[in-house]
């Protein structure tokens, strides 16, 4: 697979590398198919985060006996120097290796947490050691919030940048990465799919295939997704007008309002997967009714009548989504869907019967 100049780390990586937040949806012995299918495919870049619950376990697993030439980058979202040396020390004992190529600062999000990165003998300064020492070759930093990555970029303090980018939300192409240009910055994607609300991969990879410095992670749950984007990335990226058309009409549909699937929001105090329900509307459109409504599908949703409106999950938001507002639309539209489909399952059983 071809490959590419990560910024001034001068790392060689594949132009497509793995996320990995769905590897801990999976059974274990699928994820770890799904690893080394990448790996076999070419792949050599996979990220992680401490907060992947079993994520990197996986990885180390996947990994064994075939370390060498992978590029591993994991994340810590935290916010002490004690508990980031901490966090540290577990990827390293989970993904089974001696040293980290790629060790990002998380969810940097606010100006407030940027400046307790910066600040003397703060975060930063536990990672430029750990670099020091050997334990990890290069520092980068994720985030969600243009202004603030702009200011991470600037601040020429880290190698990497990790940022959003796909057709929908397409602001860091005009505002970001000219900026992680000018200071040899390597440029990462996350939510090429914009946090699965986009099922067409073709123009979804010949969007960002467009940028040729540009590093997008999807995060896999089937190896078929996988290989397909690899067929997508050794094919045209020509655009064609058609899907030009069809790129503008999701534009429209998607709106901003929508959610990517972060899980920042989470916990919820009443249990609540919101990113889950949040994603109902999208699902309603594509899987057919008794799916919806007979399987464990249902059983999540319904969770959402349970909101108490506490607003706890709002201000943990990137994206500064009405979460309160969209679960109680999100459910609305269940109420009515179920209404519909045991309208369906009466009118059925009055058939039989007669």
């Amino acid at each position: 697979m071809e490959k590419i100049r990560l910024g001034r780390t001068d790392m060689m990586v594949s132009r497509l590398g793995l996320g990995s937040i769905p590897l801990q949806r999976l059974p274990e012995e699928y994820a770890i198919t799904i690893i080394r299918r990448s790996l076999d495919l070419g792949i050599n870049f996979i990220d992680t985060a401490n907060a992947y619950t079993t994520s990197e376990e996986r990885i180390g697993k996947a990994i064994s006996g075939r370390r060498e030439g992978i590029v591993l980058a994991t994340k810590s979202q935290a916010r002490t120097r004690e508990e980031l040396e901490n966090h540290l020390q577990l990827s390293l004992k989970q993904l089974g290796v001696e040293y980290i190529d790629l060790y990002q600062l998380h969810q940097v999000g606010d100006f407030e947490t940027l400046d307790l990165v910066l600040e003397p003998n703060g975060l930063l300064d536990v990672l430029e050691g750990a670099k020091r020492a050997g334990v990890i070759k290069h520092i980068g930093v994720s985030s969600h919030q243009i202004d603030v990555a702009k200011a991470l970029v600037a601040s020429d303090r880290f190698e990497t940048i990790m940022f959003p980018l796909n057709f929908v939300t397409c602001e860091a192409a005009d505002e970001l990465l000219p900026l992680a240009r000018e200071h040899d910055v390597g440029f990462i994607a996350m939510k090429p799919l914009a946090g699965g609300m986009l099922s067409n991969a073709t123009i979804s990879f010949k969007y960002l295939f467009q940028f040729p410095d540009v590093l997008p992670i999807p995060g896999i749950e089937e190896t078929r997704e996988i290989e397909e984007i690899v067929k997508l990335l050794e094919g045209s990226h020509e655009i064609s007008a058609l899907e030009q058309e069809e790129m503008q009409r999701l534009r429209e549909e998607l709106g901003t309002k929508f959610c990517r699937r972060c899980d920042y929001c989470q916990p919820c105090t009443q249990e609540i997967p919101i990113s889950f329900v949040l994603w109902f509307p999208t699902l309603a459109d594509r899987i057919p009714l008794e799916t919806l409504m007979e399987g464990p599908l249902a059983g999540a949703i319904e969770k959402a009548g349970s909101c108490i409106e506490c607003g706890e999950c709002e201000p943990r938001c990137p994206y500064h989504l009405p979460i309160r507002e969209m679960v109680a639309e999100s459910f609305k539209l269940y109420e009515a869907a179920k209404r519909k489909y045991q309208k369906q399952v009466s009118s059925k059983s009055k058939k039989r019967n007669n």
